[in-house]
């Protein structure tokens, strides 16, 4: 198996990430919709079981730290030219190269690596070709003002989309392959 890249991020349906306080209160949602899939806490901890290593930026991490850190003892990495701290073995810091992070570091040591934010980061790794899926998760609401998911990538990329699945909180995810 070849070690790939997952770029995995969560939208409102106009692209945003985080309100313009940064602020994600609005990933819970109410809606209901009779058709979609029920996410089970079995299905949920099959896909994290697959996924060896986290990649984040300082914001995303210190997010993470204040929602009560979701990632266990999985390796993450957080990427940023500030001094931070970790009382956890499984946080590394990374400053540097993003292309040496990912070929040097990430894809021969792990296979599965998920990209989980923040927006400048990930424009980085679209903008230097470093991610091989895209899944988004889009929630269902527009938040007319915040931090965009796809903040001016400026280049063209063709996708390949994999899968798509509904669910009954109204949040649709895709899933693309980067051509």
């Amino acid at each position: 198996m070849t070690a790939k890249i997952t770029l995995h991020m969560v939208s409102s349906l106009d692209g945003f990430i985080a309100k313009k306080d940064g602020s994600i209160s609005w990933m819970r949602s109410t809606d209901t919709y009779e058709k979609g899939m029920t996410l089970s806490d079995e299905d949920i901890a099959d896909v994290l079981q697959k996924i060896d290593c986290y990649v984040m930026g300082s914001r995303t991490y210190e997010h993470a730290l204040e929602l009560g850190w979701p990632y266990g003892d999985t390796p993450v990495v957080v990427v940023t030219s500030r001094i931070l701290s970790s009382n956890s073995p499984s946080v590394s810091f990374y400053s540097g190269d993003l292309k040496e992070l990912v070929n040097n570091i990430l894809r021969s040591k792990y296979q599965n690596t998920w990209l989980v934010g923040g927006a400048l980061l990930s424009k980085g790794f679209l903008q230097q070709n470093l991610v091989d899926d895209i899944i988004i998760s889009i929630m269902p609401v527009i938040l007319g003002d915040g931090t965009l998911f796809f903040d001016f990538i400026g280049k063209e990329q063709d996708l390949h989309l994999i899968d798509v699945t509904a669910y009954k909180d109204g949040m649709v995810e895709l899933w693309y392959e980067l051509n």
